[in-house]
């Protein structure tokens, strides 16, 4: 068994304040399961708020400070936490950047908009103008620094391993001008080139398919915890972990994969797309 991985307390508040409720767990000489008994969540829900994955919920920060005697410090602080994950991200939202960044295998299904993780900041900057118009430019901002900054993950030495399957309709109907979704699409084919990342296009003849009543899904697995399976709509996302739900949408992910292109087929596809877009642009100029 590899060596445990202790959290790192410097990263960010979430990961401090995981490292010390680590730390007063082990100084009270109790285990991940003697802890969360009595309370309404699992081992491994525990688990990811030591390393810096998921928030503290009010109830179980209440449950720690009562098992650990802690004097209300977990409870106090929580909300501390949650306000530092969710800077420019919605609040339902706030979890999955950490998850992302911990994650061993990402997959992404991408009906309606590009994945976030390969998001360009023109493409996020008209996003938000298409879906929320009123939104203040101050906060604006913020949202696209934050998307950009889940990017991130692609330079981690241990980078989790990643698949995405997108809707035709997103390279044949552009959102951007074609200068812009030239570069786009561009960045989707670097990013798979070097990252070792593998992408497919669900042609627009598919009509009926696996996940076609729901919007965007992304299946993450762990090293060291259970899958979890984030589905999102427009103002409003869920992060489901219970096992029959995980493995429904685990069936449902690999016949979406079959009825796609194959992997070279799409990823050319994307590249002569772009190719396409950039002509486009500079025959107009």
């Amino acid at each position: 068994m590899p060596p445990r991985k202790d959290p790192d307390g410097s990263v960010s508040v979430p990961c401090f304040y995981g490292a010390e409720l680590r730390y007063k767990r082990e100084e009270a000489g109790l285990t991940l399961e003697q802890l969360v008994e009595g309370s309404y969540r699992g081992v491994s829900f525990l688990s990811q708020i030591e390393r810096g994955e998921r928030r503290m919920p009010e109830d179980l920060a209440r449950h720690v400070d009562q098992k650990l005697g802690t004097d209300g410090f977990f409870e106090r602080r929580c909300e501390d936490a949650r306000k530092a994950r969710q800077v420019g991200h919605p609040s339902y939202y706030a979890d999955i950047p950490e998850m992302e960044k911990a994650a061993a295998t990402i997959e992404d299904w991408a009906p309606y908009v590009v994945p976030g993780l390969l998001q360009t900041e023109p493409y996020v900057r008209e996003l938000i103008r298409a879906v929320k118009p009123w939104e203040p430019a101050a906060a604006a901002d913020k949202t696209v620094r934050a998307r950009l900054a889940r990017a991130r993950l692609w330079q981690q030495e241990e980078r989790p391993t990643y698949w995405a399957i997108l809707r035709e309709s997103l390279i044949r109907n552009p959102l951007l001008p074609p200068a812009q979704m030239a570069d786009q699409l561009e960045h989707i084919a670097e990013v798979m080139h070097s990252t070792q990342s593998v992408l497919q296009i669900l042609p627009e003849t598919t009509v009926g398919h696996p996940l076609m009543t729901g919007g965007l899904a992304k299946i993450m697995t762990f090293a060291d915890a259970p899958p979890v399976v984030w589905v999102e709509a427009d103002f409003s996302g869920e992060a489901l972990d219970f096992p029959p739900l995980v493995a429904a949408y685990r069936k449902s992910y690999d016949r979406l994969r079959a009825a796609a292109l194959p992997p070279e087929a799409s990823l050319a596809m994307i590249e002569d797309a772009a190719r396409g877009y950039r002509n486009e642009a500079q025959k107009r100029n």
